[in-house]
């Protein structure tokens, strides 16, 4: 399974995952194999191919949840 599909399935909720943080643009979940303990990974709700690849308003949108 591609992360773009794994990553639309969490969101969805179909696939369970320990959600930190959850607004209109971004979703943020602990990873499954933390690299340190409280490493998550913070996704755009609005799919693109890669971070930069992203809208800017998207992007900043994002820097909230990432901080």
């Amino acid at each position: 399974m591609q992360n773009t599909e794994l990553f639309k399935k969490i969101i969805a909720g179909e696939i369970p995952c320990e959600k930190v943080y959850e607004d209109e643009t971004a979703f943020a979940f602990l990873d499954i194999n933390p690299v340190n303990p409280g490493h998550a990974l913070v996704i755009p709700k609005k799919w693109s191919a890669g971070f930069l690849d992203a809208d800017e308003d998207t992007i900043c949108k994002l820097i909230p949840a990432i901080q």
